[in-house]
């Protein structure tokens, strides 16, 4: 599924920034990069972020890399009905906002049905995303570095 799906509206991104002058601006008001079932809205290279940079940071395509790399992503991501995502894990805090539909968070002892509206923050724990409904989900997405827990990352 793609961000510019005709079930679900496109996502509008709008980044500030300093302008020449020095007063805040609009740097980019435009759709998501896109990736195959979402889109990148932003990527920092650390923590804390560089504010200066004036070129686009969301990177062309969703890597796992990213995370791991000491800084953080903002991201939105798709699941089409019956669509899974890989089971994993990740050595970051990941805050997520529900947007549109529903999903079903599989842990390794339960699950939880999330609807639109609801958040999760998920604390680098094995765990995978499925959609079980009619209506295709869309959740964003935020990633910060973190100590791993358990077994660490498995991607």
């Amino acid at each position: 599924m793609t961000l510019s799906s005709a079930t679900l509206p496109p996502v509008r991104r709008v980044v500030t920034a300093l302008d020449e002058a020095g007063r805040s601006c609009v740097l980019i008001d435009g759709p998501l990069r896109e990736f195959g079932g979402g889109g990148y809205a932003w990527h920092t290279a650390s923590v804390p972020a560089d504010n200066s940079v004036r070129e686009d940071a969301a990177p062309g395509a969703f890597s796992y890399d990213l995370f791991h790399g000491g800084g953080s992503n903002f991201f939105v991501i798709d699941l089409a009905p019956g669509e899974r995502s890989s089971t994993h894990a990740t050595d970051t805090i990941d805050y997520i906002v529900m947007m549109a539909g529903e999903v079903t968070l599989e842990l390794e002892a339960g699950e939880v049905r999330l609807r639109a509206g609801d958040l999760v923050t998920d604390r680098g724990v094995i765990h995978a995303w499925r959609n079980d409904g009619p209506q295709p989900a869309r959740y964003a997405v935020v990633t910060l570095p973190a100590h791993p827990v358990g077994a660490g990352r498995t991607v």
